[in-house]
């Protein structure tokens, strides 16, 4: 495992070749790497030169990636590689995402010892995050293969940046996404992250209208830079006028990282605020993310606001969803992908159980 096949790339007439994984088409000579690092041309062809190496494996609880609504309570085996196609000033896992020293991807692992581990470890799903599964798709396609064989479900906690053709591949083996849409101003997305903005919409529309792919959205909340009212507010105008008022959206606190050492971390009134404009604009489903706010966390029925799924931090303390994903107060059906816990004793909890492939 290393250097691998490439998928969407096309020879040009200047002799390039031009990667055409996402928007920004990188073209390459021989022995170029794209912007992500792991995408490199070698000869006449593409590679994938991070397949079946990863800069570790640890197993989450499912609310961590954060996914609320699927699977709530479950275990996730979780993995990323190296790199990134975005070039964002605010990265949380800058020293993954960023990395360019591929000596940091000790662990090596096959799709098919992947999925043995997910078995073994009672794990729900394999999520691939801590870096973009988009710069890695054909391992991460491979491995959700690998899963699916054995009943274990695939997650990616992506940026949703990559054009349409390999957009249907990938999330044809995908059970859910998180997608970060992290602004919604080409500006912010331009100015911060060196991308656009149009694509990551393309992709939720696409998640959500044309797969069976459970979707939710992160936004993390910069203080002057996405947090303003009407930012907030059109976001998620978007979301219910686009997706509809049940996808889940998660309003995050930034911590000063990485480029934007100097911005203040967010206070928790802000991404309070946020997840109460976006319950006055009919999302039914909004919780707060890198803040202890149990309010925040817990899962309401839309009908009656009952508490259905209290959560405190990643611990499920209460859960009341009938076996039939509903209310048990009012008989309204919750959007999800559910399984009946028997107590949240049940539940994995807020353990992390890094594990290592020999």
């Amino acid at each position: 495992m290393n250097n691998h096949p490439a998928q969407w790339w096309q020879r040009l007439a200047d002799g390039r070749i031009q990667c055409d994984l996402c928007p920004r088409e990188c073209k390459l000579h021989d022995g170029q790497r794209g912007l992500c690092f792991v995408r490199e041309r070698v000869g006449e062809a593409m590679v994938l030169n991070t397949y079946g190496r990863s800069s570790g494996f640890c197993v989450d609880p499912i609310e961590k990636k954060p996914l609320n609504h699927f699977y709530p309570g479950s275990s996730v085996l979780s993995f990323g590689t190296a790199g990134c196609n975005l070039s964002c000033k605010f990265c949380q896992n800058w020293d993954i995402s960023k990395s360019r020293d591929t000596d940091k991807l000790g662990q090596q692992a096959t799709p098919e010892a992947i999925a043995q581990a997910c078995v073994q470890m009672g794990s729900r799903s394999v999520a691939y995050t801590y870096n973009d599964p988009v710069i890695f798709a054909e391992y991460a396609m491979d491995v959700a293969d690998a899963c699916h064989a054995v009943g274990i479900h695939s997650v990616a906690v992506t940026a949703g940046y990559m054009h349409d053709q390999p957009r249907r591949a990938f999330y044809s083996k995908m059970d859910a996404a998180n997608v970060d849409l992290k602004g919604f101003t080409n500006a912010f997305y331009q100015e911060l992250c060196a991308a656009t903005l149009q694509p990551v919409l393309d992709t939720l529309v696409y998640i959500q209208h044309e797969t069976n792919c459970w979707l939710e959205i992160t936004t993390l909340l910069i203080p002057g830079a996405n947090d303003s009212d009407a930012e907030i507010t059109a976001l998620c105008q978007w979301v219910v006028r686009e997706l509809g008022q049940q996808v889940p959206v998660h309003f995050t606190a930034f911590h000063p990282d990485y480029k934007l050492r100097e911005v203040q971390a967010t206070p928790l009134q802000t991404v309070q605020r946020a997840r109460h404009i976006a319950l006055s604009e009919g999302l039914h489903n909004v919780f707060t993310g890198n803040v202890h706010d149990v309010d925040g966390g817990t899962t309401y029925c839309p009908g009656c606001r009952s508490a259905l799924i209290v959560r405190d931090w990643h611990q499920i303390t209460q859960y009341r969803l009938t076996d039939s994903n509903a209310c048990p107060d009012c008989g309204t059906r919750i959007a999800g992908r559910f399984e009946l816990l028997q107590g949240p004793l049940k539940a994995f909890g807020r353990q992390r159980i890094p594990i290592a492939f020999r």
